[in-house]
């Protein structure tokens, strides 16, 4: 079993396929949608935050998961107000053709957001407000959702 540090150090290492370079970008063009989905620009489609996964705010399965959905979101608004951003979109994990489509992320774009040069997805991990979650080229494992056993 891999440790905790371990995926965080996993994630850092990991580039996915079609990496461009990050970019900063201002914090009234990131709106947060919940703990890891925000929109740019203030257009759509949204983008799916790769390399981890919060809890649900709006489809939770349990009390507890709407919570901490409701505290991740919260964390990830505050960074967004508060740090300097780096923003940059990257492949989906998903296979060829239906990137955009409601067969890949239900058609969320993908990315990453770095605040003050830090993967806001390590963040949230370390603070106990998401998972880790890491997706293969063309496909990702079950989203772990460990919040209402």
């Amino acid at each position: 079993m891999i440790s905790r540090m371990g995926v965080l150090l996993l994630l850092l290492l990991v580039q996915p396929v079609g990496v461009v370079s990050s970019a900063p970008i201002e914090s009234d063009e990131v709106r947060v949608i919940d703990g890891d989905t925000i929109r740019i620009h203030h257009q759509q489609p949204d983008v799916r935050l790769v390399g981890f996964n919060a809890p649900e705010t709006r489809r939770a399965q349990c009390d507890f998961e709407r919570d901490l959905g409701g505290k991740a979101t919260a964390r990830l608004r505050d960074l967004v107000r508060s740090t300097r951003l780096d923003f940059e979109f990257v492949a989906c994990s998903c296979r060829s053709g239906t990137e955009g489509t409601s067969s890949c992320n239900y058609g969320r774009r993908c990315g990453t957001l770095k605040a003050n040069g830090q993967d806001v997805g390590v963040i949230l991990i370390r603070e106990n407000l998401a998972v880790p979650f890491v997706c293969g080229q063309t496909r990702c494992p079950p989203t772990p959702k460990p919040w209402c056993k």
